[in-house]
């Protein structure tokens, strides 16, 4: 079968393709309850393992020919699919390419000598490098595509193919992956919902929002249930009963302005769109829509453009003190106050720029610090310890336990933090405490240039809300002139001032 550019409608609307390296049971994730840095180990083992099987896997005849093009400017290559069932995954890689901004410019279809593959399919197209990059990370994760080959005949792809991509642009979250193939309360026979099938119905729906979800959208209004408003209610009585002398004064002073703009309230959910406008004005902050887990790497990248990733979804009613994967209520109670906070807000941000094209193993480190600081993480203020990590603003279990003198308490060190083992089947057993926010900043921003060994820095342009990557000479005197601008404004004012 062959076929010329054209003959496929793939379509105008540009479409989101949902990661099928899900962290499921089903597919190898170790338990049930889930954290960024779990994600991040599993997700470096699975990037190994397919690194691993493309180099045994790569044949002499399945060859991708790269010819002309700058070293950053658009290729002609050949594509070699394996595909596993009938003509819509051929639609489905088609669509990938579509995304990818790719040029078609011939098909051909033959019979695979693979077990794993019904029918080899070999694609020419125009694509710029860049884009080739996420395109092959797409169809490797498609549980449609059993082999996408990527090699040449006369040299190695460039460097720049071996680059890890990350989001340019805000607009490219769009093609940060979800991990699951299906809903979670489907998959593990652990999860509270398992056997409710209305509220698997119900998970499912509210996450198609976030499928659905495309940069520059509003965010759709969720219609939360007596159910989910009665298990909202329970929590929130029982937390902000706790958080005046719990909770440290940045959530406590942005959570009487959550209540008052937003409708914080024990007998309302507030819409993730007014709470996105509330977190815009103050930090720069905005939320998007999530079905559930994303990668780490995905999840850390977000946070490069300031923009939280955000479930919709309420915990079920069976369990309202514990869910095994986050929820709104963890999410809006825990983690939206403190990114209200500059400081806080300051500090996830370049978390996230500093996971950008990082190695597998250095987003471990980055997780692991995510953990105990933005989730677990404890602080002092005016002598006494305070809470300011979102795991234990919203529960108040483990919020009395870290206050309670029983765990381990250690100072503040990111290079501590980046290896320090942790159990998640109960509370935690150590916490670390920082001095303040922005003590914990500084000390990152130290690890950071000591610690992390990338060949370029990013640079992020709040105008144009995109990455720019500091690697030349030309880059970096782009950059200056942004900083010599900023420099000219602090003069005058230090002028000003005298």
């Amino acid at each position: 079968m062959v076929m010329t550019p054209g003959i496929i409608d793939v379509h105008q609307a540009r479409e989101r393709f949902v990661m099928k390296k899900s962290y499921s049971i089903e597919n190898g994730y170790p338990g049930r309850r889930r954290s960024l840095l779990d994600d991040a180990r599993f997700e470096a083992k699975l990037n190994r393992d397919s690194r691993d099987e493309v180099s045994e896997d790569l044949l002499p005849e399945e060859e991708v020919f790269v010819t002309g093009g700058s070293e950053s400017g658009p290729v002609n290559v050949h594509l070699i699919l394996g595909l596993r069932d009938d003509l819509d995954s051929l639609v489905h890689s088609l669509k990938s390419i579509k995304s990818c901004k790719g040029k078609l410019l011939h098909v051909e279809s033959r019979a695979s000598a693979n077990k794993e593959s019904e029918f080899d399919v070999i694609i020419k197209l125009n694509i710029s490098r860049d884009n080739l990059t996420v395109l092959m990370n797409l169809l490797r994760q498609s549980d449609t595509v059993g082999r996408a080959h990527l090699a040449s005949c006369t040299k190695p792809p460039s460097e720049k193919l071996a680059e890890i991509w990350f989001p340019k642009h805000i607009s490219e979250l769009d093609m940060c992956n979800h991990l699951m193939t299906r809903y979670e309360p489907d998959l593990d026979t652990g999860h509270p919902g398992f056997t409710d099938k209305v509220y698997r119905a119900r998970r499912k729906e509210i996450a198609e929002i976030a499928f659905n979800y495309r940069y520059g959208q509003s965010i759709p209004r969720v219609n939360y249930t007596e159910e989910d408003r009665a298990t909202w209610n329970a929590v929130y009585k029982e937390l902000v009963s706790l958080l005046p002398n719990n909770a440290c004064k940045q959530h406590n002073d942005v959570f009487a302005l959550l209540e008052k703009e937003c409708g914080y309230s024990a007998d309302n959910i507030p819409q993730l769109e007014d709470i996105s406008n509330f977190l815009k004005k103050r930090t720069g902050f905005a939320l998007r829509p999530a079905a559930g887990l994303l990668t780490a790497r995905d999840f850390l990248a977000s946070l490069a453009y300031r923009v939280f990733q955000c479930t919709q979804y309420v915990r079920h009613s069976s369990s309202p003190n514990h869910s095994p994967e986050p929820d709104c209520i963890h999410e809006l109670l825990g983690h939206i106050p403190m990114l209200a906070n500059k400081d806080f807000a300051q500090f996830s941000q370049e978390l996230g720029l500093a996971s950008l094209g990082a190695s597998d193993s250095d987003i471990e480190r980055f997780s692991s610090i995510y953990w105990f600081t933005v989730e677990f993480g404890l602080c002092q203020q005016n002598g006494q310890l305070r809470a300011c990590g979102a795991g234990l603003l919203s529960s108040y279990g483990e919020l009395l336990h870290a206050l309670s003198g029983k765990p381990q308490l250690l100072p503040y060190d990111p290079s501590v933090c980046a290896v320090q083992p942790y159990q998640d089947q109960d509370y935690q057993d150590t916490y670390f405490v920082a001095q303040s926010l922005e003590d914990s900043l500084q000390k990152f921003r130290s690890w950071v240039m000591e610690n992390i060994k990338r060949p370029f820095e990013v640079y992020y342009d709040p105008f144009t809300q995109s990455i720019a990557l500091v690697d030349s000479v030309t880059s970096l005197a782009y950059v200056t002139r942004q900083i010599q601008t900023d420099l000219t404004h602090v003069c005058t004012a230090l002028q000003k001032l005298k």
